[in-house]
């Protein structure tokens, strides 16, 4: 019934929020790494607090994965509640593995379209954690909804950056090995939105099956 509450035991709604916030903050990091890239001192703080965020939300999936084997009454599906908070882990899972690629390449300047792909996964992570935020009540199933859509569109949007960004690195540069090591950072970045997009099919199915 459309406006009903969902059940709250076992605080997952709060655990799902303290994960979402923290994805958007490592999406935070990672862009102004990408921005201030030259500046040394920049790059190894921007990868300090995203592998300190990472490790935090990995105790939070850890928690709720322990919450989901104790907890008799579930949100909503327990299947659902254990793919969600670990397609979430994902999402910062990649953010971090993009920070540490960033660096282990030792890539000496970061194109435009990198830093436009890392704000376009920056914009679905926002989106992901206002979509988690209205889970508890039905009520905002439309709102809910109209976010995936746009977390849909912005993966899209990413997917055609990507290409023209693949496009104009096999054009114009001339060294093959920074090419190859931009090509997977690229590759990485529009993984990011991807992993974004599976959250939100699943808060998208989670939604039509209990509206």
């Amino acid at each position: 019934m459309l406006g009903r509450l969902m059940p709250r035991e076992g605080r997952f709604f709060d655990l799902f929020n303290q994960h979402a916030d923290r994805i958007v903050d490592g999406a935070h990091h990672l862009v102004h790494l990408m921005q201030h890239f030259q500046d040394q001192a920049v790059r190894e703080r921007e990868l300090e607090a995203i592998d300190e965020i990472e490790k935090s939300a990995d105790k939070i999936t850890h928690e709720t994965v322990s919450l989901l084997h104790k907890t008799f009454i579930t949100p909503f599906n327990r299947d659902d509640v254990h793919l969600l908070i670990s397609r979430m882990d994902d999402i910062l899972d990649l953010t971090q593995d993009v920070a540490e690629s960033v660096m282990l390449y030792d890539i000496q300047v970061i194109p435009n379209e990198a830093v436009q792909l890392a704000s376009l996964a920056q914009m679905c992570a926002e989106r992901v954690r206002a979509a988690v935020s209205m889970l508890p009540s039905m009520a905002h199933a439309d709102s809910i909804l109209k976010l995936c859509v746009e977390i849909d569109q912005l993966e899209s949007d990413a997917d055609r950056l990507m290409r023209a960004a693949m496009s104009k690195l096999f054009r114009d540069e001339p060294d093959v090995r920074q090419l190859i090591k931009l090509k997977a950072i690229y590759e990485l970045l529009e993984t990011l939105t991807d992993r974004c997009e599976d959250v939100a099919n699943i808060i998208e199915g989670v939604v039509l099956e209990n509206a």
